[in-house]
């Protein structure tokens, strides 16, 4: 299984945020769509950064209420580590695990084209582990 088979399965769409939007839609939005990262790009299509609930938890602690009123570009992580269609799942497991990372934005010719999180992951790996275990009760039932 590779990073192409989730995105089959989830979509390809991908919440982006300007940079000079403040903090406070940014929050708003990631709460409307129930997600917990967001992509930060002035064209929707180059990465200038990611903004998570830990960049904003980290920005509260440092600035209180204040942080509301930050930009964007202010609190964004900007190394942004990222990952291929074609990356295995298992390669993917490794990474957010090592890096600590829950959201990896999808570049396909460097453009973004997709966003998997820890989630998606875990679900595909759960998914693939389930259609296992159907196949071996088959086959254990049929011999």
């Amino acid at each position: 299984m590779n990073v192409e088979s989730i995105l089959r399965a989830k979509g390809r769409s991908v919440v982006t945020i300007k940079p000079d939007a403040h903090i406070e839609a940014a929050i708003a939005l990631l709460r409307r769509h129930d997600i917990g990262a967001v992509i930060v790009s002035s064209d929707d299509l180059n990465i200038e950064g990611l903004l998570s609930e830990r960049d904003i938890v980290h920005a509260f602690a440092g600035h209180g209420v204040a942080a509301l009123t930050l930009a964007v570009s202010e609190i964004m992580t900007r190394r942004v580590v990222t990952c291929g269609p074609d990356d295995s799942v298992a390669d993917l497991m490794s990474l957010m695990t090592d890096r600590r990372i829950r959201h990896l934005p999808v570049l396909r010719n460097g453009v973004l084209a997709g966003m998997v999180s820890i989630g998606d992951v875990v679900k595909n790996r759960l998914d693939e582990i389930e259609g296992e275990a159907v196949s071996m009760r088959e086959f254990i039932a049929g011999a």
